[in-house]
């Protein structure tokens, strides 16, 4: 049981550098906790990368298809106060987007504000280092 950040699902719709890696993880993890606003998160991913020209159509017609599948076995972490404070509190002390600190927060939550002993699936250096300057273990151990 993880919690993962957008940055570690996205190599598991399109091939990356990341992507064994992310199935690695995921082969072994039986639930995947995430942050509510995932799915758009990598949907805009998908889209970006379409204009930029390095996906087609049909290529992003499965990767959007199979980001669909795989959200819905996904467990959402849903927005509350305390989030927000938090992660007005990380946009603060690191620098992480927004939607980078909402994942961290959302994660945060996850744990039950304890993030000591919890895993945070995560590829994205800024957030890979938040999330261990909170006390998570960051997977995977070379991101």
């Amino acid at each position: 049981m993880r919690f993962w950040d957008a940055s570690a699902l996205f190599p598991l719709l399109v091939e990356e550098r990341g992507t064994p890696a992310a199935r690695a993880l995921l082969k072994a993890d039986e639930t995947v906790y995430v942050w509510w606003g995932t799915l758009i998160e990598c949907a805009a991913g998908l889209a970006r990368r379409m204009r930029e020209g390095t996906l087609d159509a049909d290529q992003h017609r499965r990767a959007l298809k199979a980001l669909v599948t795989a959200a819905d076995g996904w467990r959402d972490v849903a927005p509350e106060e305390s989030m927000r404070e938090d992660a007005v509190r990380f946009v603060r002390s690191y620098p992480l987007r927004a939607g980078d600190a909402l994942q961290l927060a959302a994660g945060f939550t996850w744990a039950r504000r304890r993030p000591g002993g919890h895993e945070f699936v995560c590829l994205d250096h800024k957030l890979r280092e938040a999330a261990q300057n909170e006390g998570f273990t960051v997977l995977p151990a070379h991101g």
